[in-house]
């Protein structure tokens, strides 16, 4: 792999890409390959006043300053060491660096060949790196974490004239509480790299991430039970599930989460696993030490998914090979099995009745709390039920729905009230003003901000 070099500035290509750059955020139409960049492209300039022809260099933080980022994400770094290590033999050969970072952008852990730390430390992508869009514009990191999902951003995409040379893809790293944790990424810079090789690496740098949150999960949950549940359809995320002796869920990816519209409120209050599936109290019964594979029956329902039981890790198991066994994630193959058949499917949706009843008691109660449960409940169906009858109804999960119906609420009162964002926020049922931003973004493409501000 040869030496990393400094290529000569281009003054005109520079002043082009950063005239491009002011133009965009000023509202001109971008080109194709910028356009899912144009609204971070905006804050860049319009919310954080980036320049983006400053020729800085990132900042590169100290031992010291490093040494208190990582200590709150110490469990983490520790577990993801083996995947890092794992993604660095493949991608090592091809130039690239590797950053591990906190939700700040900064890289608090890194893979890179130390015979090239100058060349990777001029640029930035190196150990300490601070990546945050905040200060660095348009990246791979920042942007993923702004946007909390996967981001690739390939040379000229990048916003500062500065990094036109860089490709990075980012990948989220959610914690048990289904909250970002932080951020892998895998950067190269290379003038000549194309946007297809470099796509390649992005989808690697997503499974990695994926990985290292399932073993971060099991390895919370070792003394529960892990159900790994395939996805229904091609391009969902499978669904994690740590439920105790009692067969209560006490834990829940982001997917499931989202997907059953479980909160921490609910898990501390003890949801059985039983008001979601059809009863099966053998499965906790048996005593096997290797994986159960499954069919979880959707409750009040034909409808069933394909699952990996692992047992808990017990003390008398409890020596390395056992340990080993638990921890290693599951998902990349129940995903395969989300292609086998399923049992044939009920049709029609929900009843007019129940639908209108849903659709109402939504209108009145957006501001408040409001879970599966909750809007079965008023359906008159078991959770899983009224959530399949639901989506082949309107053609949206119930989750998806209410968050519709929030963002709707929310230009309504941007349009006519003059209540602050984190104000409209609370009022239309998100938890915050980001919250509020994030959904909003996602739906309309645009901030709240950006929306009360285009009115007349």
């Amino acid at each position: 792999m040869g030496t990393l070099e400094r290529p000569a500035n281009s003054i005109r290509t520079f002043a082009q890409h950063a005239e491009l750059a002011y133009s965009v955020a000023e509202g001109a139409t971008p080109t194709p390959d910028i356009e899912q960049f144009s609204t971070s492209w905006c804050r860049s300039a319009t919310r954080y006043g980036i320049d983006p022809a400053d020729g800085s260099a990132p900042r590169i933080l100290t031992c010291g300053e490093l040494r208190e980022l990582r200590e709150p994400l110490g469990k983490l770094i520790f577990s993801a060491q083996e995947e890092i290590d794992r993604l660095y033999k493949v991608v090592r050969e091809a130039g690239y660096t590797i950053l591990f970072c906190d939700t700040a952008g900064v890289a608090i852990e890194h893979r890179g060949e130390d015979v090239e730390a100058s060349g990777f430390e001029y640029w930035g992508t190196w150990l300490g790196g601070v990546w945050s869009e905040e200060i660095e514009g348009t990246n791979g990191i920042g942007t993923c974490i702004a946007e909390e999902r996967p981001v690739t951003v390939h040379r000229s995409q990048h916003f500062r004239s500065r990094h036109m040379n860089l490709s990075c893809s980012g990948a989220p790293i959610f914690g048990v509480d289904g909250r970002l944790m932080a951020v892998l990424d895998v950067s190269a810079i290379d003038p000549h790299r194309s946007e297809r090789a470099h796509a390649l690496t992005g989808a690697l740098t997503v499974n990695s991430a994926r990985t290292v949150e399932e073993r971060f999960f099991r390895e919370h949950f070792h003394h529960e039970w892990i159900l790994a549940i395939a996805p229904r359809e091609e391009g969902e995320l499978g669904m994690l599930l740590a439920v105790d002796g009692n067969q209560r869920i006490v834990g829940a990816n982001r997917s499931a989460r989202m997907s059953l519209l479980l909160d921490d409120r609910g898990l501390q209050a003890g949801v059985s696993l039983w008001t979601i599936f059809e009863p099966d109290l053998d499965l906790f019964r048996r005593r096997d030490r290797a994986d159960i594979s499954t069919r979880l029956v959707i409750a009040g329902s034909n409808d069933s998914r394909s699952a990996l039981v692992t047992p808990p890790v017990h003390t008398a198991w409890r020596d390395a090979t056992n340990v080993a066994l638990h921890m290693r994630p599951r998902l990349d193959v129940i995903g395969s099995l989300a292609k086998m058949a399923l049992a044939p499917q009920a049709h029609g949706g929900l009843a007019p009745s129940a639908m209108r009843r849903v659709r109402e008691f939504v209108e009145a109660h957006l501001g408040d709390s409001m879970d599966l449960a909750t809007l079965a409940a008023v359906a008159g169906l078991s959770i899983h039920h009224f959530a399949r009858e639901f989506k082949q109804s309107t053609g949206f999960t119930p989750h998806h729905y209410l968050t519709q119906k929030r963002v709707e609420r929310a230009q309504e009162m941007l349009a006519h009230t003059a209540l602050s964002l984190s104000e409209i926020a609370y009022a239309v049922g998100f938890s915050d003003q980001s919250h509020l931003a994030r959904h909003f973004r996602q739906i309309l493409g645009i901030t709240p901000g950006q929306f009360r501000w285009s009115r007349p």
